[in-house]
């Protein structure tokens, strides 16, 4: 476990409110260990943008910007080759 540090924050009502529902609940073993775990979420997803940002300045410097259009088109071609499980 790592080391904790105390921490005064002002947050919205709301989240207070669910937060110590989910606690209540039994899905968290306190709001602060809720606190934490949406804190750490918040982090992963934060340096898996970071990540996607680095690899698209790689392919753009070495490729050209992608444009809409190239997204539009990529899209369209991944629809095409998609396998529809349900009919449309």
């Amino acid at each position: 476990m790592s080391p904790k540090e105390r921490l005064a924050v002002t947050v919205d009502a709301e989240l207070v409110r669910f937060g110590n529902q989910v606690v209540a609940d039994g899905r968290a073993e306190s709001l602060s260990a809720w606190v934490n775990t949406a804190l750490r979420a918040a982090l992963k997803r934060d340096e898996k943008l970071r990540a996607m940002d680095a690899v698209i300045a790689e392919y753009e410097a070495e490729h050209g910007e992608i444009t809409e259009a190239d997204m539009i088109a990529a899209e369209r071609e991944l629809q095409a080759r998609a396998i529809h499980v349900r009919p449309r």
